[in-house]
Protein backbone atom coordinates (compact mmCIF):
# COMPACT_ATOMS: atom_id res chain seq x y z
CA UNK A 1 0.00 0.00 0.00
CA UNK A 2 1.19 3.53 -0.69
CA UNK A 3 1.66 6.31 1.86
CA UNK A 4 -1.14 6.58 4.40
CA UNK A 5 -3.20 9.74 3.99
CA UNK A 6 -4.56 9.56 7.54
CA UNK A 7 -2.28 9.73 10.57
CA UNK A 8 -2.60 9.22 14.30
CA UNK A 9 -4.12 12.31 15.93
CA UNK A 10 -6.15 13.40 12.89
CA UNK A 11 -9.86 14.12 13.22
CA UNK A 12 -11.89 11.98 10.84
CA UNK A 13 -15.54 11.47 9.92
CA UNK A 14 -17.00 8.02 9.25
CA UNK A 15 -18.61 7.98 5.78
CA UNK A 16 -19.89 4.38 5.69
CA UNK A 17 -21.20 1.71 8.05
CA UNK A 18 -23.21 1.68 11.25
CA UNK A 19 -21.38 4.70 12.69
CA UNK A 20 -21.99 6.86 9.60
CA UNK A 21 -21.53 10.66 10.15
CA UNK A 22 -19.66 10.13 13.43
CA UNK A 23 -16.52 12.19 14.05
CA UNK A 24 -13.61 11.14 16.19
CA UNK A 25 -9.87 11.30 16.72
CA UNK A 26 -7.61 8.62 15.23
CA UNK A 27 -5.99 6.61 18.03
CA UNK A 28 -3.93 4.21 15.88
CA UNK A 29 -3.24 3.39 12.23
CA UNK A 30 -2.45 -0.11 10.92
CA UNK A 31 -0.84 0.47 7.52
CA UNK A 32 -0.42 -3.24 6.70
CA UNK A 33 -4.11 -4.07 7.20
CA UNK A 34 -5.41 -0.67 6.05
CA UNK A 35 -7.35 -0.08 9.27
CA UNK A 36 -7.69 2.80 11.73
CA UNK A 37 -8.84 2.93 15.34
CA UNK A 38 -11.15 5.92 15.90
CA UNK A 39 -12.17 7.21 19.32
CA UNK A 40 -15.80 6.30 20.13
CA UNK A 41 -16.45 4.58 16.78
CA UNK A 42 -17.21 0.89 16.12
CA UNK A 43 -17.56 0.07 19.84
CA UNK A 44 -17.54 -3.62 20.74
CA UNK A 45 -18.24 -5.49 23.97
CA UNK A 46 -15.31 -7.60 25.14
CA UNK A 47 -15.45 -10.12 27.96
CA UNK A 48 -12.14 -10.06 29.80
CA UNK A 49 -10.72 -12.56 32.28
CA UNK A 50 -9.37 -11.32 35.60
CA UNK A 51 -5.74 -10.18 35.29
CA UNK A 52 -3.29 -8.05 37.27
CA UNK A 53 -4.30 -4.98 35.30
CA UNK A 54 -8.02 -5.72 35.75
CA UNK A 55 -8.43 -7.89 38.92
CA UNK A 56 -12.21 -8.25 38.59
CA UNK A 57 -12.38 -8.95 34.87
CA UNK A 58 -15.84 -8.37 33.43
CA UNK A 59 -17.36 -6.75 30.37
CA UNK A 60 -15.38 -3.96 28.70
CA UNK A 61 -16.47 -1.56 25.92
CA UNK A 62 -13.66 -0.79 23.46
CA UNK A 63 -13.08 0.48 19.93
CA UNK A 64 -12.54 -1.97 17.09
CA UNK A 65 -10.59 -1.13 13.92
CA UNK A 66 -12.47 0.30 10.94
CA UNK A 67 -11.32 0.22 7.31
CA UNK A 68 -9.45 3.34 6.25
CA UNK A 69 -11.64 3.68 3.15
CA UNK A 70 -14.65 4.29 5.42
CA UNK A 71 -13.22 7.45 7.01
CA UNK A 72 -12.51 10.91 5.63
CA UNK A 73 -10.24 13.61 7.04
CA UNK A 74 -11.90 16.66 8.63
CA UNK A 75 -10.18 20.03 8.16
CA UNK A 76 -11.80 23.13 9.71
CA UNK A 77 -15.11 21.30 10.21
CA UNK A 78 -15.39 20.02 6.62
CA UNK A 79 -14.49 16.64 5.15
CA UNK A 80 -11.87 16.68 2.45
CA UNK A 81 -9.76 14.38 0.34
CA UNK A 82 -6.01 14.40 0.92
CA UNK A 83 -3.23 14.93 -1.57
CA UNK A 84 0.55 15.12 -1.43
CA UNK A 85 2.92 17.69 -2.86
CA UNK A 86 6.51 18.76 -2.34
CA UNK A 87 7.13 22.15 -0.73
CA UNK A 88 10.66 23.36 0.09
CA UNK A 89 12.02 19.88 -0.60
CA UNK A 90 9.63 18.25 1.88
CA UNK A 91 6.61 16.06 1.11
CA UNK A 92 3.47 17.47 2.78
CA UNK A 93 -0.21 16.57 2.92
CA UNK A 94 -2.74 19.11 1.69
CA UNK A 95 -6.54 19.37 1.70
CA UNK A 96 -7.85 19.00 -1.84
CA UNK A 97 -10.95 21.13 -1.11
CA UNK A 98 -9.03 24.21 0.07
CA UNK A 99 -5.49 23.54 -1.12
CA UNK A 100 -4.02 24.37 2.30
CA UNK A 101 -1.23 22.34 3.88
CA UNK A 102 -2.38 20.06 6.71
CA UNK A 103 0.94 19.34 8.41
Amino acid sequence: MSTMKIKKGDTVKVIAGKDNNTEGKVLAVDAKKGKVLVEGVNMITKHSKPSQANPNGGIVQKEAPIDISNVMLVVKGKTTRVGFRVENGKKVRFAKSTGEVID
